[in-house]
């Protein structure tokens, strides 16, 4: 999206921290942007939805591939150049 970001994360020990994965994702992000681009990339917050039910992570993962249909940017959301998954074929969904 050009104005914000939707990960969707998930952690494989009961220690994993998202306040500091997200602390060090926007740093080292917002760094290299910031070398290349001369402007911040980084609003100082962020806003975290756990999903607390398997069945409704597939559900979860179509909702941010279909965001940049509801913005208008493309009809299908596989046409949106940004966007990606480790766990699904985008294909599938």
């Amino acid at each position: 999206m050009p104005d914000h970001l939707h990960l969707l994360i998930g952690a494989n020990e009961s220690e994993a921290d998202l306040i500091k994965f997200i602390k060090l994702f926007k740093q080292r992000t917002g760094y290299e942007y910031g070398k290349k681009y001369k402007v911040k990339l980084w609003q100082k917050s962020f806003y975290d939805h756990i999903i607390r039910k398997e069945e409704s992570l597939i559900e979860k993962t179509r909702y941010i591939l279909e965001n940049p249909i509801r913005k208008g940017l493309v009809i299908d959301f596989r046409e949106y150049p940004f966007l990606g998954s480790m766990i699904f074929d985008i294909n599938e969904l």
